[in-house]
């Protein structure tokens, strides 16, 4: 299984943000930081934006600011921003979906791996992702960031 990049990128900006959310970044930065082309970043900002994930810093800086406290914004809520739903499988997420629905193994298979990987994507809050990418993030560079 492989994420889309919008997904991967979406955590990365929406880390980024959450790292500096008490004061707001603007757009530049998270793309310079996160190694992501600027133009390429609009295309993750406005999903965010309207997911109501992060929102403009209503400050001098005004950057981006996240819309509700890292603690309550999960990994799946970033994925939702870019995916409807989590499914690995067409078959998979919704009963009803696939024909052979009741008599297949293998959509039970997919399913139940379908509803483990949604279930690890809702049990990793930002805040989590913030605080590993904090112990990750060189002390110079901390300070620099103060």
């Amino acid at each position: 299984m492989r994420s889309n990049t919008k997904v991967r990128y979406g955590l990365r900006a929406m880390i980024q943000i959450g790292m500096e959310s008490d004061k707001g970044i603007l757009q530049k930065d998270i793309a310079k930081k996160q190694e992501i082309s600027n133009k390429y970043l609009d295309q993750i900002i406005a999903p965010l934006k309207a997911e109501g994930l992060i929102e403009k810093a209503q400050n001098t800086h005004a950057g981006y600011i996240l819309s509700h406290p890292a603690h309550k914004i999960t990994a799946y809520d970033i994925y939702k921003a870019f995916e409807p739903e989590l499914s690995i499988v067409p078959c998979a997420p919704e009963e009803g979906k696939c024909h052979r629905q009741n008599m297949c193994a293998a959509v039970h298979f997919w399913s139940g791996l379908n509803q483990k990987i949604k279930e690890y994507f809702e049990s990793q809050t930002l805040q989590q992702l913030i605080d590993i990418q904090t112990q990750l993030t060189p002390r110079e560079e901390q300070a620099a960031q103060e």
